[in-house]
């Protein structure tokens, strides 16, 4: 039996899609066929943007997917998570399975820097990356979350089931 993943994210532009299609296929050459990733933007059916479908065919499209993951990784990167994401990830939520969060976003930390702690004091200062915390709770909640490709890649063997 197959794993399958929705690896979710935003896929608007052409560095979205590039960074997407760079994890999956990371995903894919080290995992081979233990695992099947849909890849929204490998839809064209729902995502071929030259094209046309309608939100119901967008949701429906997508929900199918979802219903039949066993792991949903979220790509919160970005000024905000994605809203499409957040929509897929509040309904994954409810279906009690478990989620990846890959936020790599290097404002992270303060890595000893005294002055960027500082400057939270100042208004319009802050040197640290903001992620909304109710959509970081849900994904806690189901799983966790990572700084970079490389440790999803290695984290996702004690997701999958025991050869």
């Amino acid at each position: 039996m197959t794993f399958k993943i929705y690896f979710g994210g935003p896929l608007f532009n052409e560095m979205e899609q590039m960074y997407n299609a760079h994890v999956v296929s990371k995903l894919r050459e080290k995992y081979g066929n233990r695992i099947e990733i849909y890849l929204p933007q490998e839809n064209e059916a729902i995502n071929d943007k030259s094209g046309f479908a309608n939100s119901l065919a967008i949701a429906q499209g997508d929900n199918d997917y979802l219903e039949e993951a066993d792991l949903l990784i979220a790509v919160l990167d970005g000024v905000t998570p994605d809203s499409g994401l957040s929509a897929e990830l509040g309904y994954y939520y409810s279906k009690e399975r478990p989620i990846i969060g890959l936020y790599t976003d290097v404002r992270q930390g303060t890595h000893g820097n005294q002055k960027k702690i500082d400057a939270l004091d100042e208004v319009a200062e802050s040197q640290f990356s903001y992620i909304n915390l109710y959509t970081v709770g849900l994904v806690k909640l189901r799983g966790e979350i990572l700084t970079s490709s490389d440790d999803l890649v290695e984290k996702l063997e004690d997701y999958l089931p025991k050869e």
